[in-house]
């Protein structure tokens, strides 16, 4: 089922004038379950269109289905409600609060959710829990090491139960090691069926999606299924 379909997406930005064509006019489905990379030099449009996406951001022209409904007719609070409830971000620089304990770090999404303190302590643990960081829950953030605060991210991502996970450049500032880890996670959550997008420039990042769309200037290159989908093993190394 299509839960994203974009269609002839523009997206310029103007500074003194002069103005820039960050996306011009990409047309996209990503269906319900999918994992896809989305790979570009730097400077191609491809986190302006995750930024999009991930309702971060408005295009300049074009359509955004969600879920079945055009996204510009959303007001800027339901474009909020929809972020926090239906979409999961993780960040390449994890986006913690560093004197938060892991435990409130991932609780925060459902403070603003108005979930009840109980339960939101439940289902944080639970999330915690999965990413194998139980021994780690009362730990500020500024104690973990790169690897685990991006599990941490990955928790707090699904603490709402979200529809679709958006990552940008998750592995950007791991080891190849701690990079591989946090893969693992994101390849079980999809094997569940959880739909991933993910902006990446790492080749082993893009060849465990299921499928890649590479950007370049602002348009579509390609648009294919990953022909040999890396797996990633347990000990987080890759095969």
């Amino acid at each position: 089922m299509s839960l994203i379909e974009i269609k002839k997406l523009i997206k310029i930005y103007s500074d003194d004038g002069v103005d820039t064509r960050a996306l011009d006019g990409v047309s996209l489905t990503i269906n319900d379950g999918e994992f896809v990379a989305i790979t570009g030099a730097s400077g191609s449009g491809k986190s302006t269109l995750l930024q999009i996406l991930g309702c971060l951001d408005r295009s300049t022209d074009g359509s955004y289905t969600f879920e079945g409904k055009e996204v510009s007719s959303y007001s800027d609070a339901e474009l909020a409600r929809i972020r926090n409830e239906k979409l999961g971000f993780v960040f390449q620089s994890f986006n913690l609060l560093p004197r938060l304990s892991v435990l409130d770090n991932v609780v925060l999404p459902l403070v603003y959710a108005g979930v009840s303190k109980k339960e939101r302590v439940e289902r944080a643990e639970a999330m915690i829990d999965l990413v194998g960081l139980a021994d780690r829950r009362g730990y500020q953030a500024s104690q973990l090491s790169g690897g685990q605060k991006q599990r941490v991210a990955i928790a707090r991502a699904l603490v709402n139960n979200p529809k679709v996970i958006f990552a940008d450049e998750p592995t950007g500032n791991l080891d190849s090691k701690s990079g591989a880890v946090v893969l693992e996670f994101l390849q079980m959550l999809n094997d569940q069926g959880r739909t991933l997008v993910v902006v990446t420039h790492e080749l082993y990042v893009a060849e465990a999606a299921r499928r890649t769309v590479h950007i370049v200037d602002g348009r579509i290159d390609s648009d294919q299924p990953v022909a040999h989908r890396r797996i990633i093993a347990k000990d987080g190394f890759i095969k």
